[in-house]
């Protein structure tokens, strides 16, 4: 692509690169050039105009955007993604549910060193999304890039693995929430977080227990018969040991607790296990309110069927701090401990 100030009288055909102001209206940048636009170009006065001119071999902006994003989604459907118009270049993948998205990180990667001019920015891989949310975006920078450019693309997209983006989707339908309570506690607060967490999912909260904050009425709670997908345990005092009272509860009622303790923060005080081939997931604190924190990467990518080991847990650290809490007492930075010295 030729990109520079030519002659009005010969640009006929090129692509407008910055938009003029005449008598008549402006001429929008992208604009492909005819005879009628050069004659009021012309009439302007003007004798130079900026313009983009492709060679052969070029593919222009929309063509090579569309071309990109249907290499990444090769079958919407069963990406459950939409793909938009191309416009001025650029072609927004929509997420056509509630999900969580999963990114071949090291092809988009690769994908991105091909061409300058070639872009594709995404969420973060496992990033929760609503429906109507945007994915990703690709974006050819300049008016046209080289054919050979969208070809490596297509070629490094197109291999066996299939899709580069995808988005998956509750695979779970509903959720009983036990929570206990302490004199002075909480109380309900939390609940309808909770429940508005799960709504967004596409889930339903089913029921809501009330226990003893004891080991045993957990435990008895946990063992009543249940047909939901998912048990969620809030404790009103929080669980502050792998054999604290709920994760105790569970082993108790026959289950396992493959992970207490996590390095995100809020969230910290989570745990997470199994029940009769069920996941079972132990509430930080911090679920009460509605602010991001570490359950939600673990309550959505459960939800949607992705495995959360203990692994996947240890490496949610590294981005995991999400905010400072004002309120906290002894906050983490800016002031000692009382009676510290």
């Amino acid at each position: 692509m030729k990109f520079g100030p030519h002659p009005v009288a010969e640009a006929e055909g090129a692509v407008l690169a910055h938009s003029v102001a005449l008598t008549s209206g402006r001429l929008r940048k992208g604009l492909v050039l005819t005879r009628g636009h050069l004659d009021d170009l012309a009439g302007e006065g003007l004798d130079d105009v900026i313009v983009a001119r492709l060679e052969p071999g070029d593919v222009g902006e929309d063509a090579a955007a569309r071309r990109v994003a249907e290499a990444l989604v090769p079958d919407p459907s069963a990406a459950r993604l939409r793909i938009t118009k191309a416009f001025t270049g650029r072609v927004n993948l929509i997420a056509e549910g509630p999900g969580v998205v999963r990114l071949d990180t090291d092809r988009l990667n690769a994908l991105n060193e091909i061409d300058p001019m070639l872009t594709l920015a995404t969420v973060p891989d496992l990033q929760q999304m609503a429906e109507g949310g945007m994915v990703a975006t690709v974006k050819i920078i300049a008016y046209a890039v080289p054919g050979a450019a969208v070809e490596q693309a297509e070629a490094l997209l197109g291999d066996a693995r299939g899709g580069a983006i995808g988005l998956a989707i509750p695979v779970m339908c509903n959720a009983r929430l036990i929570v206990t309570e302490i004199p002075g506690g909480a109380g309900d607060k939390g609940v309808q977080a909770i429940e508005n967490r799960l709504r967004a999912l596409g889930m339903t909260l089913t029921e809501v227990l009330k226990v003893p904050h004891r080991e045993e009425a957990i435990r008895k709670a946990l063992a009543a018969p249940d047909a939901t997908d998912l048990t969620l345990i809030l404790t009103g005092s929080a669980t502050s040991d792998p054999y604290d009272v709920a994760p105790e509860a569970v082993r108790r009622a026959g289950g396992e607790v493959s992970r207490f303790g996590m390095p995100v923060d809020p969230g910290n005080l989570l745990f997470i296990g199994d029940l009769a081939g069920r996941p079972v997931i132990g509430l930080p604190g911090c679920a009460r309110s509605p602010a991001l924190n570490g359950a939600d990467w673990v309550l959505s990518r459960v939800v949607c069927g992705i495995g959360v080991s203990a692994s996947d847990i240890a490496a949610m650290g590294v981005g995991g701090l999400l905010k400072e809490i004002p309120t906290r007492p002894q906050p983490r930075a800016g002031r000692k401990r009382a009676g510290s010295e």
